[in-house]
């Protein structure tokens, strides 16, 4: 069955930036997902890796993890982006944000497209995905509606230990938070939100772990404006433009031809997500050799 938007849907997005909630899985799939990111948790040696394990979930994971690659692509969730996005879909990333019970880590203020050198363009989306319940009490994200319409605005890093944003980035304007909408979302539910969309999220006061799988879409058409190359993963319709490195499905969890791709494709992104930076970003920084 499709799972495109109606209309009214598709408006409601170009109008706030913002569309929710929306169905992605079923339970099945919920338990099966959470499943492997703990099965992971307790199975991986410390050590074991390049990087720690957070750094796999948090960074292009789509690359060297089958099951995020799947997530990626289940076919609900491009309905839903191909009713905003057209036929032509690409995944510049695919993430895991994971927030423990009873802990301070927060998401401050921020747009999404500040650095990742693809400009201001229209022809993108993240569509984000509860594995958990993210509720208030959780810690889920919050949106201004139509701020999407704002130019992307200049950010400051803080580098908090708190903030799970690679550089602890935060707009460096004042945000009226009375005007923010939560982002409430079942298990299996999802949202979708603009690159420019000012959000936020605060920390997990309840008993369970936040957790969100977050793809970012793009069409063939955006293009990397400041790395020499970027990387995407086609999943659906044609890519011609030779804007786009393509990637494919790893064959299995951390196979080796993947793990040296991983590595390929954090080293040339970093230039443009770390660019600017004040200090370290830990989490585009390559493994030594």
């Amino acid at each position: 069955m499709s799972a495109s938007l109606s209309p009214d849907q598709v408006a409601a997005y170009r109008r706030d930036g913002y569309l929710l909630p929306l169905r992605a899985f079923d339970a099945g799939r919920v338990s099966r997902y959470r499943a492997c990111i703990e099965e992971l948790e307790r199975h991986t040696v410390a050590d074991s890796l390049p990087h720690t394990l957070n750094q796999y979930f948090r960074v292009n994971g789509h690359l060297v993890l089958p099951f995020m690659a799947e997530i990626a692509a289940t076919p609900s969730v491009l309905d839903a982006a191909e009713s905003i996005l057209g036929p032509d879909l690409l995944v510049w990333s695919c993430e895991l944000f994971i927030k423990e019970p009873g802990t301070p880590k927060v998401v401050t203020w921020h747009q999404d497209l500040t650095y990742w050198g693809l400009g201001e363009t229209d022809e993108e989306l993240s569509a984000w995905i509860a594995l958990s319940p993210s509720t208030r009490e959780s810690g889920c994200m919050r949106f201004i509606p139509g701020s999407h319409r704002q130019p992307i605005l200049p950010h400051r890093d803080t580098f908090a230990d708190d903030n799970l944003l690679s550089r602890g980035q935060e707009i460096a304007v004042a945000v009226d938070e009375a005007e923010a909408v939560d982002d409430v979302l079942a298990p299996g539910e999802m949202s979708l939100h603009h690159g420019r969309m000012f959000h936020a999220s605060g920390p997990n006061l309840s008993g369970d772990r936040r957790i969100g799988a977050v793809v970012r879409y793009v069409t063939p058409s955006v293009r990397q404006l400041k790395a020499v190359r970027d990387y995407a993963m086609p999943v659906r319709g044609h890519d011609t433009s030779g804007n786009w490195v393509h990637v494919p499905v790893p064959a299995t969890p951390f196979d080796p031809a993947a793990m040296a791709l991983y590595e390929q494709v954090l080293t040339d992104q970093s230039v443009a997500l770390a660019e600017g930076a004040q200090g370290a970003v830990g989490l585009y920084a390559a493994a030594p050799a």
